[in-house]
């Protein structure tokens, strides 16, 4: 019979994984067992609370320890130690880890990575209060300790930043101060002159517009100090830093030392991402302008389709032909369908006679290869009914996509088939994890996170590239662009990734849905790029391989220590803040990961030790809390500079590698929780680069000329909606979860006030709709009652109000200026944000609510990528969805308001129209703002003069009122005649 995993590690200490010493529950919360001297450690430095809960320690036991000592307790744990039924998976590394325990015990009996632990503490405790009097001796810039550093032929930096220049800078700072100065004035006029015969909705629109100014504020402060970063990948070349174990240089000759990166391409149902789009990311990783040993590309099937494994089968054997065509020729974009479908003369730049003549086979190739991958989708849109069998009739082990084993399957790289001219190829591995009922899967995050795993085991490169399946490399020069920053060894040192911007092929020209999000890749993020670097986006984005394992940065800093117990946030010493316990235990949980942090990265300071010595330094139970039950992962989180050993036997790796991603090794971890990509919320990318940010890392936003990636985007109304829907779900979640940045991370101190106001704006943002769809309702109201929001303007009032709308242009045009952003994508970017506003935000907000409450979960909606041959084919599709319902109602509510509104006009006379322009204007403002979705609705361009017929209604309604009011063939004397008899016949 099995042991239970709890059985047996309940008897090692939870602090440093000892098993020989006394170990015994000091803590009746947790319940977590702790060694004598752990325990007699934490009470002489005074901490009498448990690292693991934060609980503080019984009374009772810390009188009692020092005379209790319980002999049947250790016969006990020594008889279960011994217990020969430990076996499995669980029993096999816990004997691995006693036997390596007992080949490293000294004459004494002490564990010697015990000793060397705390002879660790003993120089760093040394170099603490040695540091202040080197500072007062002489203070070396960074500057100056990186020149001295560098090799004098190599002293050019690889990045340089470049913030905006005064002329822009300074007037945009001064026009965000004034209109933050009018914006009060304006809200004190607002609030002091109340509409008393429409007070209702006076209330409204003042409720509604202070929640427009809040929001304005956590937009707006955000980009107070954009910046902008130039790289030279030429530089990355020849640059050689002697301060580091890997040198960072690349000459002819000699093998390149560029650091190696895991590429990560996830996909799920290959009927939504078609597999030619998937393959066409591929080849473009396979032919990136890198050494070839240095790349690894990791597909994720997280659907276990046969489909996508047969296509992965065929990208891999044309990859041999097209990748040495790629760098032979530098072909630009290396994604075949996109290259051979650019309009532009491929001639150009191209010397080589045997260019032509090579680039029409390879196009005759690339054609062959399509029309095999569109046999293989035919074949799969019909499932048999036993399943789909492989080659060697064997039945495919994904059949049931819900209960499967866990597959890898290495193609390529060093020991797989070489390119036509005889050379290597980059490692192409195909990864579905194990599914099993009764397990949660987590998504798109937990496929990130088994991709972490089995890379770290198989590759274990220091830096990982995630992309969508749908976004190809259109610069074959962006990984040299991430290292530029990321090898640079002042600027990397704390970097936790590089964010690429976002840019989409196949979307129309105006782009009517704002599909590019101009205003947000080119303001917001350079904006965040000036504080501590903007967000994680879910693709594009090339990591650290030490941030995902929750490490913190090498200087970090230091968490705030208090002697007392005070409340962190008023300094009493009453239990005033409900909080208090949480904010302790967190507090208690980052030191204990500050310790972790700290001993891990001070490992390198040991010279004296290999790499098997360095792992077994910490404690291999608390890793295995935090990281699972797998010895070579844990060991591959101790590579800094990442690669596994030569020795290593590629099948048991491959074994290693299908245990990692196995549907329970993520149990009782700390993996989507503190480590990896996050669990919590459909947007994991958010919540994920939140984690990293509150522990001290920060990020780079990399803009190379030629834009880095490229995909497609849902030009489609109603799949536009659908994916704006998912992205405000997850802020929804984020914001009901316990890592909500209004109260998450502030016992740190890490996270910069700037950048916490942009992460409260992207949680926020959904619950706008509330008050966006009672503002836009509120000029079909005010023009059906005759009823306004304002009172009759003073001059003060007037100036006030031309004030506040000259600032919002001057803010608008200046931020046109400093970013390249033209006024086009600007007004895009406002009407979607009415479109969205009251439609999928306000969806999301409920459906996030009700999740909480009710726990109904909502289904994760994989987007479909365009595969159609028409150009725009999918643009003036209607799919109906509920989603359309609120603008919908919104545009027929203003229009019949304005109908409404001048017929009351024309009956009330002359005096009434200066009120109805206020009103009109305001109806306007929101029929324009939802004037694409009303295009939208109207379907194909075919169809544009049911657009001028809706049009025609609306001003014919109008005129026709206007008409009968002027009534230019009836005479004065008439009028009076026909009003006498009406009045005489009481009609």
């Amino acid at each position: 019979m099995m042991q239970p995993k709890e059985d047996h590690r309940h008897h090692l200490c939870s602090t440093c994984g000892d098993a020989n010493g006394e170990v015994f529950v000091a803590c009746h919360e947790c319940r977590s067992p702790i060694c004598r001297a752990c325990f007699d450690d934490d009470v002489k430095e005074g901490r009498k609370v448990c690292l693991q809960c934060g609980t503080a320690y019984d009374e009772k036991t810390l009188a009692e320890h020092e005379t209790k000592v319980s002999g049947s307790t250790r016969s006990t744990m020594a008889s279960h130690l011994e217990n020969p039924k430990d076996v499995g998976i669980h029993a096999r590394h816990v004997s691995t880890v006693s036997t390596v325990d007992s080949e490293l015990n000294d004459e004494s009996g002490n564990p010697i990575w015990k000793n060397r632990v705390e002879s660790w503490k003993d120089k760093k405790s040394k170099k603490k209060k040695d540091a202040p009097k080197a500072e007062k001796v002489a203070e070396v810039p960074p500057e100056q300790q990186m020149a001295e550093n560098l090799a004098p032929e190599a002293a050019e930096p690889l990045s340089i930043v470049v913030p905006l220049p005064s002329n822009k800078i300074t007037p945009y700072r001064i026009i965000i101060i004034t209109r933050l100065i009018i914006l009060g004035l304006f809200f004190q006029y607002r609030v002091t002159h109340p509409v008393d015969s429409a007070y209702g909705l006076w209330l409204t629109s003042i409720i509604c517009e202070i929640w427009f100014a809040f929001s304005w504020v956590l937009d707006q402060f955000p980009k107070w100090s954009p910046v902008s970063r130039i790289t030279y990948p030429e530089v990355l070349s020849a640059r050689h830093v002697t301060n580091i174990p890997n040198d960072i240089f690349e000459r002819e000759g000699e093998p390149s030392q560029l650091a190696p990166v895991d590429f990560f391409v996830s996909t799920v149902d290959p009927l939504k991402e078609p597999p030619l789009i998937t393959a066409n990311t591929v080849l473009s990783i396979l032919a990136v302008d890198y050494p070839v040993e240095k790349v690894s590309c990791y597909v994720s099937d997280d659907g276990a389709a046969m489909l996508s494994f047969e296509s992965l089968v065929e990208t891999s054997e044309f990859a041999r032909r097209w990748v040495p065509f790629c760098k032979k020729f530098s072909i630009e974009p290396r994604a075949p369908e996109f290259y051979f479908s650019q309009k532009i003369d491929y001639l150009k730049d191209k010397v080589q006679p045997s260019f032509v003549k090579e680039r029409r086979a390879m196009k005759r190739d690339y054609e062959e290869f399509k029309v095999r991958m569109n046999a293989l989708v035919a074949k799969a849109q019909k499932t048999p009914e036993d399943g789909w069998t492989m080659q060697d009739g064997t039945p495919w082990p994904g059949n049931n996509s819900r209960d499967h084993p866990g597959m890898i399957q290495v193609f390529l790289g060093h020991s797989g088939a070489l390119d036509i001219e005889g050379n290597e190829l980059p490692r192409l591995v195909y990864v579905s994890r194990e599914k099993r009922p009764g397990y949660q899967h987590h998504k798109k995050a937990g496929a990130e996170n088994a991709l972490v795993r089995v890379s770290a085991v198989l590759t274990n490169a220091p830096y990982i590239l995630n992309l969508d399946c749908d976004h190809y490399l259109n610069n074959s020069q962006a990984i040299r662009e991430a290292m530029c920053f990321l090898m640079d060894p002042q600027v990397g040192r704390n970097l936790c990734y590089v964010q690429f911007p976002q840019r989409f092929d196949g979307i129309d020209r105006s782009d009517r849905y704002a599909n590019r999000n101009t205003v947000f890749f080119d303001v917001n993020m350079k904006g965040l790029d000036g504080i501590q670097g903007p967000v994680y986006v879910g693709t594009g984005c090339c990591f650290n391989r030490q941030a995902l394992y929750g490490y913190s940065p090498p200087s970090m800093p230091s968490l705030p220590k208090s002697s007392s117990s005070s409340c962190s946030w008023c300094g009493c010493f009453s239990c005033c803040c409900p909080s208090k316990k949480q904010d302790l235990s967190e507090v208690y949980r980052d030191a204990k990961r500050e310790e972790l942090d700290a001993a891990i990265f001070n490992l390198r300071e040991i010279d004296s030790y290999d790499e098997h010595e360095r792992s077994m330094l910490m404690s291999q139970t608390s890793f295995e809390k935090t990281f699972g039950l797998s010895t070579v992962f844990i060991e591959s989180t101790l590579m800094e500079y990442g690669g596994v050993a030569e020795s290593s036997n590629p099948s048991l790796l491959i074994k290693e590698a299908i245990h990692v991603i196995s549907c329970g090794y993520e149990e009782k971890t700390a993996w989507g929780k503190e480590i990896g990509w996050i669990y919590g919320s459909v947007t994991e990318d958010i919540l994920t680069g939140f984690k990293m940010h509150c522990r001290g890392w920060r990020s780079v936003y990399c803009m190379p000329l030629r834009p880095a990636f490229k995909g497609s985007a849902p030009i489609n109304l109603s799949d536009r909606l659908h994916q704006v829907l998912r992205w405000a779900l997850g802020s929804v979640e984020i914001f009901l979860s316990r890592h909500c940045p209004l109260w998450y991370g502030f016992s740190g101190g890490r996270l910069k006030l700037l950048q916490r106001m942009a992460y409260i704006n992207t949680i926020v943002y959904p619950f706008t709709s509330l008050p966006l769809i009672a503002y836009c309702s509120l000029p079909a109201i005010c023009l059906l009652t005759g009823k306004f929001i304002i009172p009759t303007l003073s001059n003060l009032a007037s100036v006030l109000f031309l004030g506040l709308f000259i600032s919002i242009i001057l803010t608008s045009v200046i931020e046109l200026r400093w970013s390249g952003v033209s006024i086009q994508d600007l007004w895009r970017n406002e009407q979607f944000w009415v479109i969205g506003g009251v439609s999928a935000h306000l969806f999301a907000v409920f459906q996030g609510f009700l999740k909480m409450l009710a726990g109904v979960d909502t289904n994760f909606t994989v987007t479909a990528k365009a595969a159609e041959d028409a150009e725009f084919g999918e643009l003036y599709m209607i799919k109906w969805t509920t989603l359309l319902i609120p603008p919908t109602t919104l545009l027929i509510v203003n229009m019949v308001g304005v109908v409404a509104g001048f017929s009351d006009a024309l009956n009330k006379g002359y005096e009434a129209w200066g009120p109805l322009f206020g009103k009109v204007f305001f109806a306007f403002w929101v029929i324009l703002h939802l004037y694409p979705f009303l295009k939208g609705l109207m379907g194909r361009q075919n169809r544009t003069p049911t657009i001028v017929v809706m049009w025609s209604i609306l001003l014919a309604s109008v005129f026709s009122l206007v008409w009968v009011r002027i009534n230019p063939f009836v005479s004065k004397n008439d009028n009076s005649s026909l009003a006498s008899g009406c009045i005489s016949i009481d009609c």
